[in-house]
């Protein structure tokens, strides 16, 4: 059977395990002291296996933690981005425990991203694009927008994406509306996935007439 022929410590901190005089991995320090590991300890294959598992999810979830106190995160966006160095059992686990740490919440995320993405004069289908790359389940971001973009109670002013739309238009599109570029104005913000309506409706405030065209 394998046998511990040597526990090293490293710079950073860990314990590394030499097996039969070979280096197999390295621990953290709470791993190592759970496994009441000693020299000339005899271990199974699947013992060292499930060590290795152990100490990288305990890896996975302080990077984690460390993602987590730069920005706000969705939990798919940050399974995602731990896959990148962990396994996913490993990756799953970290964003499991960073749930029971009241650390993610895929729906104030998401509103809080919304919101700022509008105020950046983006369209509804741009922000859906974007939630759904940040990993933000359909239903969530669905309810998320229907929130965000739901029309004024009282019935007065603009719709979000209306305002939006003719904020859009004010910031890079109107000096080519008052060269009568209209059908460029017009596709170009099609292409930002703003809505038919919503675009004439936005144009023909600055072009000062509604011709009812298509684009």
């Amino acid at each position: 059977m394998p046998q511990i022929t040597a526990i090293k410590e490293t710079k950073k901190g860990r314990l590394a395990l030499f097996v039969d005089d070979e280096f197999v991995f390295s621990l953290d320090e709470e791993t190592f002291a759970d496994a009441d590991l000693h020299v000339e300890d005899e271990v199974d294959a699947w013992r060292l296996e499930e060590l290795r598992r152990k100490s990288d999810t305990r890896k996975a979830v302080d990077r984690a933690l460390d993602i987590l106190a730069l920005r706000d995160h969705a939990a798919g966006e940050l399974y995602q981005k731990l896959c990148r160095k962990f396994d996913p059992h490993s990756a799953a686990a970290a964003v499991a425990r960073a749930e029971e740490l009241g650390l993610l919440n895929d729906e104030s995320y998401a509103r809080r991203r919304a919101a700022e993405l509008l105020r950046k004069r983006k369209s509804r289908r741009e922000i859906a694009a974007d939630l759904n790359a940040k990993g933000v389940d359909r239903d969530t971001a669905a309810a998320v927008l229907d929130e965000l973009f739901s029309a004024p109670e009282d019935g007065e002013g603009d719709s979000p994406e209306l305002a939006a739309a003719v904020a859009l238009i004010e910031k890079s599109y109107a000096r080519k509306l008052a060269e009568g570029k209209r059908p460029q104005v017009m596709a170009a913000l099609a292409r930002r996935g703003f809505p038919h309506g919503v675009i004439r409706e936005a144009v023909d405030r600055f072009a000062g007439e509604a011709d009812g065209g298509e684009y």
